[in-house]
Parts: C-alpha cells; sequence; structure tokens
C-alpha cells in the first residue's frame, strides 16, 4: 500500500498553511470574540483556488482531487474552523451537487461564479421539523407553468447571511414522501427570499448562519437539478462528499488543539518537572495523537475513494464519525492539559472546545452516521 502524498498535494498543503499562519490564525480569536464574517479571508482563499477545488477547469474551478481539498480544508480550519466551514460549505455543499447535477447550461450561469468565488453558495436541507430526518420537509414547490412557486422556512443555513446562491430542498410532490423531493438552484437575492438574523452560536462563531424564509418566490423549471423527485438523491450524495468536508475541518481542530496542549505541556512545570514527563500528561497526549493519525487515515480513505468514483457513503460516515468524536475528545484534553489556563480566553484551547462540538452535529450527527454504517452492514 502506498501512502505517500504526491507532489500536487504537498504543494497545496504548503499554499493553505502558509496563507492560515500569516492572514487566518493571526485574527481567528479576534473574528471569533466579535463574531464577524471575515469577508477579506474568504476573497484571499477565492484567489488562492481553494473555494472550488474539485470543480473542472472548463468550469472555472482548480480540479484538485479529494484528497487535497481535504489537506487544505484541515490546513484553513486548524487556524480557524469558522473560516474553514465556509470554505467547506461553497466547496462540499454548493460545488459539489452543481458539478454533479447541473447541466452545462445551469454550470455556465451557476457554477463557474461559485467556483472562482466570485459569489458564496449555500445549502438548504434542514426546516424547523426536518434536521436529521430529512425526508421530512415541509417547505413546497407547486408547479407554475413553466415555473415553480417556493413557499417555506429551512434553518441553520450556513454561509446564509452572505450567501449569493443556494442549492435547496423541497417537496414538488408531498404525497410521494422522500420520492416527492426535487431540488434548485436559486438566487438568493431573489423577490421572496427572506433571511433571518444570524444565528447566536456557541462556537465557529465567525462563520454565519440564519433561517431562510421563502414566501412565493419564483423560479424557472431550468432551474431544477435533475428530474423531478432526484432531490433526495441530490442530498444524500452532497453530504456523502460534505461529511469528507467536515471529517477534515474536525482533524484541523483537533490537530491545533494537540499541538497546543503538546508545546504548553513540554514547557509547563510542576513538581520539578515538565508536566508532559508526568505520565498521566504523557499518556493523554500519546493517545491523542494516535487517534488524530487513526482519523485522518480514515478520512483520507474516503476522500480517495470519492476521487477514484467509487460508492464512499459507509466511509465518508465513518470518517466524520471518528474524525468528529477524536476532535471533541482531544479539544477537551487540551483544556485538561493547560488546566485554568485552558478555561480563560487568553489561550486558544477554549476555542477548539467550543468549535469542536459541531462537528458531531451538522452534515448529520453521529447518531445519524451510525445509522448510515449500520445499514451498510445490514446490506451484506
Amino acid at each position: 500500500m502506498e501512502f505517500q502524498l504526491t507532489d500536487e498535494h504537498e504543494a497545496v498543503r504548503t499554499t493553505a498553511r502558509e496563507f492560515a499562519a500569516r492572514r487566518v490564525k493571526p485574527i481567528a480569536a479576534q473574528i471569533d470574540k466579535e463574531a464577524r464574517y471575515p469577508k477579506e479571508l474568504v476573497d484571499e482563499m477565492a484567489q488562492l483556488g481553494l473555494l472550488g477545488m474539485e470543480v473542472e477547469e472548463a468550469w472555472d474551478g482548480s480540479e484538485f482531487d479529494t484528497i487535497s481539498y481535504v489537506i487544505a480544508m484541515e490546513e484553513i480550519s486548524a487556524a480557524c474552523a469558522s473560516t474553514g466551514v465556509i470554505m467547506s460549505v461553497n466547496n462540499s455543499l454548493v460545488c459539489e451537487p452543481l458539478s454533479k447535477w447541473a447541466n452545462d447550461e445551469q454550470k455556465e450561469r451557476w457554477l463557474k461564479d461559485l467556483a472562482r468565488g466570485d459569489k458564496l453558495g449555500c445549502f438548504m436541507l434542514s426546516e424547523p421539523e426536518a434536521g436529521s430526518d430529512a425526508a421530512a420537509q415541509k417547505t413546497v414547490a407547486v408547479r407554475d407553468g413553466d415555473d415553480y412557486l417556493i413557499n417555506g422556512t429551512k434553518n441553520w443555513i450556513t454561509n446564509g447571511p452572505q450567501a449569493d446562491t443556494g442549492v435547496l430542498m423541497c417537496m414538488t410532490d408531498p404525497a410521494a414522501g422522500h420520492r416527492g423531493i426535487s431540488s434548485f438552484v436559486v438566487d438568493m437575492n431573489g423577490e421572496g427570499i427572506r433571511r433571518g438574523p444570524k444565528d447566536d452560536k456557541l462556537g465557529i462563531r465567525a462563520s454565519h448562519s440564519c433561517q431562510v424564509f421563502f414566501e412565493d418566490h419564483r423560479v424557472s423549471a431550468t432551474q431544477r437539478l435533475g428530474q423531478d423527485g432526484d432531490g433526495f438523491k441530490v442530498a444524500m450524495s452532497t453530504l456523502d462528499a460534505g461529511r469528507i468536508g467536515i471529517a477534515a475541518q474536525a482533524l484541523g481542530i483537533a490537530q491545533a488543539a494537540f499541538e497546543a496542549a503538546a508545546e504548553y505541556a513540554c514547557d509547563r512545570k510542576t513538581f520539578g518537572r515538565r508536566i508532559i514527563d508526568h505520565q498521566a500528561i504523557g499518556f493523554m497526549l500519546a493517545d491523542m495523537e494516535t487517534e488524530i493519525m487513526a482519523a485522518r487515515m480514515l478520512t483520507y480513505r474516503a476522500a480517495w475513494m470519492k476521487s477514484c468514483g467509487k460508492r464512499h457513503s459507509k466511509e465518508s460516515a465513518m470518517a466524520k464519525l471518528m474524525a468528529s468524536e477524536v476532535a471533541n475528545k482531544a479539544a477537551k484534553n487540551a483544556i485538561q492539559v493547560f488546566g485554568g489556563n485552558g478555561y480563560v480566553t487568553e489561550y486558544p484551547v477554549e476555542r477548539f472546545y467550543r468549535d469542536a462540538k459541531i462537528t458531531e452535529i451538522y452534515e448529520g450527527t453521529s447518531e445519524i452516521q451510525r445509522v448510515v454504517i449500520a445499514a451498510s452492514i445490514a446490506r451484506r
């Protein structure tokens, strides 16, 4: 088996790491404290080709493989998880379904601007009564000649306050259950779309989300992705990709927490010894690094399978499940290593702890990942 990354992968890592160190990390704590959307960082990510990483060059993307995307996501997220998830949504949840499901005319109109980063995208699946139960959609699109009229409410829409373009799931045939869901690409500034105030969140505070309200919003049938009834397939295939991005975000948080804890443990002394030389702390750090590496290998495997065109639902779920739980454990233990210093905002580990939690929730909770994995086992 070959575990060596290519020169291209290493070049992506160098570019992302340098940008993260130079521009992202120095302001991460401040934008978290202020809950400020980092538009300047998003603009620079666009210039670096980080917002349409897997989109073909024909549609103005960078045309990297998924492993490159994972590498870049981890580096950005280690510096600032908020900036990482802004990048993840545009790549995994917006450019991905458009690359896979849009026709050439739709790609020309919608995908190019997103891949270049001239516009920002959001993904609208969750609703007040449709979180983990993604098939329980209440937002409806009613056919009206060559158009559809859309009414309903979407919840927790990351990038929602800033997004120019949205990929939307809604019911076109409520009687058909999940087979009655269709998908549309919409202009977020169009008539009949209203956004609520940004959510006041525990973590990833510089990444904004909000409710989005549709009130007789009219879209052309030319804005539908695939056919009527394809929406559930669009959503599930998109989440398979999105889970790889969130696994990479979780890896970044975990790695940052580990590095901060290891550095502190090598410097801090108690009872005349560095605290890393106390077995309780040394073993804790040993477990952290081992678990992060295991999660990284699962994530790389899922990314490799996606790049090869292989079905990767189970592998994406495994990667997201393990990486998110490892991130939460690593962040929690980093605070323990720092002791009282870990509980104050002067040090970054309390931010890692707050940021880590959401990775166990969005793009499917840890419980949903286990459902996906168990269902795969049951189909043997």
